[in-house]
């Protein structure tokens, strides 16, 4: 199919919508009918055609009004991007990765053309045409980080190795599940992890740190992450909760359908080869109830994981006020019957 951009919002009027092959295609999260943590790491990447996994960042149908989203943010808050000064390398480490796969994955969208340093990128989507030196800021409007994840979905944090551990040392986060890249920057694994439920006591991060810090050059990989939120809005960070935390209390059993959502995070984590530092790309993909359960493998699914969920967890993710219009509204879709195994709607529909 030929993939048109959207014309959408995020925020205000809230006109995002996904088309039927974008409900289709949504990285659900869950490949059984309970949930308390899965690490369900895999290469990346790597996935059937047309589906998010497939190259190695994804350009769906929300990439320009996306981008628009992130330029809102940042006018309104430049600190939701920043770079300590030992990272610069491992911003343009980023910028081209990012350019490098869209470039080859996305032909008919993007180019790349490489002189020794002097390079021109072209992003045809966004209208961009820019020839500047790799390696010197001073030819790029913004610094590599911020000029590169300007033009691409998802949030971005780059992990510098230091001390046996991984410092949140720079990002673009404009999408992310009510956390702050300004009160993170410059903290832990550890710390920046640390409001999770009962993960420490199951040594979900020492696992997990200890797989990242393994990661090699030349190696990349992917996990699913999710969390509900009211309304398709990709900025719920803490600096607005004032906007957003009240819209919790706007859900009612006749538009529970419509304006819960389910908040998936494809995150993948690539090794950088100048700075060794380490990507960690953190994707955000909305799909309202009345969306997934477009899918019945999903509306059953769903159900069952959100009505036995830790209590922990379901504060935590951000939909406990709720849950029980949510649990009564996903009922409906759950008749008793067997789901099949993995993530994937059943190819029938059904």
């Amino acid at each position: 199919m030929t993939l048109q951009f959207n014309d959408e919002t995020f925020r205000g009027d809230y006109t995002f919508h996904n088309s039927p092959h974008a409900v289709r295609r949504f990285p659900f999260p869950f490949d059984r009918d309970s949930y308390m943590y899965s690490v369900n790491i895999e290469q990346h990447p790597g996935g059937a055609a047309g589906t998010p996994f497939e190259f190695a960042f994804d350009v769906d149908e929300h990439y320009v009004s996306e981008m628009r989203d992130r330029a809102i943010t940042l006018a309104e808050d430049a600190q939701r991007c920043q770079s300590l000064p030992h990272m610069e390398l491992a911003g343009w480490d980023l910028l081209e990765l990012i350019m490098v796969s869209k470039a080859r994955d996305y032909p008919h969208w993007f180019e790349l053309t490489r002189d020794g340093n002097a390079w021109r990128w072209i992003n045809k989507p966004m209208g961009v045409d820019d020839s500047f030196t790799f390696l010197d800021a001073s030819t790029l409007p913004y610094g590599p980080l911020e000029y590169i994840t300007r033009q691409a979905q998802g949030d971005f944090a780059l992990l510098n190795e230091r001390d046996g551990n991984l410092w949140l040392d720079a990002g673009m986060i404009t999408s992310q599940a009510d956390w702050s890249l300004d009160f993170d920057v410059g903290m832990n694994f550890f710390e920046w992890h640390a409001p999770v439920p009962k993960a420490g006591k199951m040594g979900v991060f020492d696992k997990a740190l200890k797989f990242l810090l393994a990661v090699n050059q030349g190696q990349s990989y992917r996990r699913l992450n999710w969390t509900m939120t009211v309304n398709p809005r990709l900025d719920t960070s803490p600096e607005n909760y004032h906007k957003w935390g009240p819209e919790k209390r706007s859900i009612t059993p006749d538009n529970v359908g419509q304006r819960q959502f389910l908040r998936v995070e494809l995150q993948t984590f690539w090794r950088l080869p100048r700075s060794n530092a380490l990507a960690f790309p953190i994707r955000c993909y909305l799909a309202s109830l009345e969306d997934l359960c477009t899918q019945p493998k999903w509306g059953r699914r769903l159900h069952r994981v959100l009505r036995d969920i830790d209590p922990d967890l379901a504060d935590y993710k951000g939909f406990a006020v709720n849950q029980p219009t949510i649990v009564d509204y996903l009922s409906n879709f759950d008749d008793g019957a067997p789901t099949s195994q993995g993530i994937y709607p059943d190819a029938s529909g059904a």
